[in-house]
C-alpha cells in the first residue's frame, strides 16, 4: 500500500513539474521570423536540463532499487556458495543498464542543446519541451529496472540451487530490459526529429 501511495505522489509531482515547465516554455513565444533570442534560448536550455534530470534521475533510482533487490539475493547465495560469485555478479549487475540509458540520453540532450562544447547553439521552446518529454519517456521506461531486479533475484536463487541454469536466468533477467531499450530508441528518434542530434 505504501508503494502505491509513493508512486501516486511521484506521478503527481512529475505531472506538476511538466505542466509548470510546459507553461513556461509556451509563455515564451518565438518571434514571427522564428528567430530565438539568446535570453529565450538560455531559458529553453533550462528545460533541456530538466529533461536530462528526469532521464537520469528516474532511471537511476529505479536501477538502484533493482540492484538492491538482486544484490540482497546474491549476497545470501554467495555466503553459502562463494564459487558462484562470477555468475551471480552478472545477474546482479543487469538492472544497472537502465541508468546507463538515462545517462546516454542526458549526454545526447546536452550535446544537442550546446551545453557540452558548443554554446552558440540556440534552443527553441519546442526543443526545450521536447527534451522534457524525451527525458520522461526514457526515465519512465527505465522503471523496468525494478522488475528486472526482481527477476534477477529469483534467477540468483535458482543458480544457488542449480548452477547450470545461470544462462537461462540471464535470458529471463534481460527480458524486462527490452522496455527500457524501446524508451531509449524512441528518445533517440525524437531527438533526431527535433534536431537535437
Amino acid at each position: 500500500m505504501k508503494i502505491k501511495r509513493k508512486a501516486a505522489i511521484l506521478a503527481m509531482l512529475l505531472v506538476g513539474i511538466l505542466m509548470f515547465s510546459t507553461g513556461l516554455a509556451f509563455a515564451q513565444e518565438d518571434t514571427v521570423d522564428n528567430a530565438v533570442s539568446d535570453e529565450k534560448s538560455d531559458s529553453n536550455k533550462t528545460l533541456v536540463i530538466l529533461g536530462c534530470a528526469l532521464a537520469i534521475g528516474i532511471a537511476g533510482i529505479s536501477s538502484a532499487i533493482g540492484l538492491a533487490l538482486a544484490g540482497s539475493s546474491a549476497v545470501a547465495v554467495t555466503a553459502e556458495k562463494p564459487n558462484l560469485f562470477g555468475k551471480l555478479l552478472v545477474l546482479q549487475v543487469l538492472p544497472m543498464t537502465q541508468s546507463v540509458y538515462g545517462l546516454l540520453t542526458a549526454i545526447l540532450l546536452m550535446m544537442g542543446a550546446g551545453l557540452l562544447g558548443n554554446p552558440e547553439v540556440t534552443v527553441s521552446s519546442l526543443k526545450g519541451v521536447g527534451a522534457i518529454w524525451i527525458g520522461l519517456a526514457v526515465g519512465l521506461t527505465g522503471i523496468s529496472a525494478i522488475n528486472q531486479g526482481m527477476v534477477a533475484s529469483s534467477s540468483i536463487s535458482a543458480v544457488g540451487r542449480n548452477p547450470d541454469v545461470a544462462a537461462r536466468g540471464i535470458i529471463f533477467t534481460v527480458m524486462p530490459e527490452t522496455i527500457a531499450i524501446f524508451g531509449l530508441l524512441v528518445g533517440i528518434l525524437l531527438m533526431t526529429g527535433l534536431g537535437l542530434l
